[in-house]
């Protein structure tokens, strides 16, 4: 089998996990941190706003069975790509909006659905999601991962948080 993997940002990782997670063809989806200047940062340094990193997401797939370019377009259905400080109620540059590409296949696919989305004239509002290369990707503490699962209502709160109103505005196609 052939393994890729993907790292996307998009506000709470905590929220980005459920949606790729019941996708045919991922194996595995760890919440953690990237994008900064510090080796391993906790979630607190992270929560601090001076590591530089951001919350992010990092999904293990099978191509053969679901593509970079499907991943992606899952991707602009989790955020807000017009808001580049922040996804809903969580503000702050570790939460910012980042599509983080491993090489020049990646970084084609990201820009040209990047391209698309802001043809569509879906919102009124620039895309200002950005596309940047992969930086060292630290997974976040266990309490973090799988947390949709562990904590069902306090993930529900979260999501509920203006993240379902958005989606089901914008991407009800």
């Amino acid at each position: 089998m052939t393994v890729e993997k993907a790292i996307f940002a998009g506000g709470c990782f905590w929220c980005m996990v459920k949606p790729f997670e019941e996708q045919p063809g991922i194996i595995k989806v760890i919440s953690g941190y990237t994008g900064g200047h510090t080796v391993n940062p906790t979630y607190q340094e992270v929560a601090s706003h001076t590591t530089g990193h951001t919350e992010a997401i990092e999904i293990t797939f099978d191509p053969e069975i679901i593509s970079y370019e499907q991943l992606v377009e899952i991707y602009w259905h989790q955020t807000d790509p017009t808001d580049a400080m922040g996804q809903f109620q969580d503000r702050g540059d570790s939460y910012r909006p980042v599509i983080f590409v491993d090489g020049p296949e990646q970084r084609r696919i990201a820009e040209a659905s990047k391209q698309r989305l802001a043809d569509s004239e879906k919102f009124t509002k620039p895309i200002v999601t950005t596309i940047e290369d992969v930086k060292p990707f630290y997974a976040a503490e266990e309490e973090h991962q799988d947390f949709y699962k562990k904590n069902p209502f306090r993930y529900q709160i979260e999501e509920m948080g203006g993240r379902a109103d958005f989606i089901k505005q914008h991407w009800n196609d």
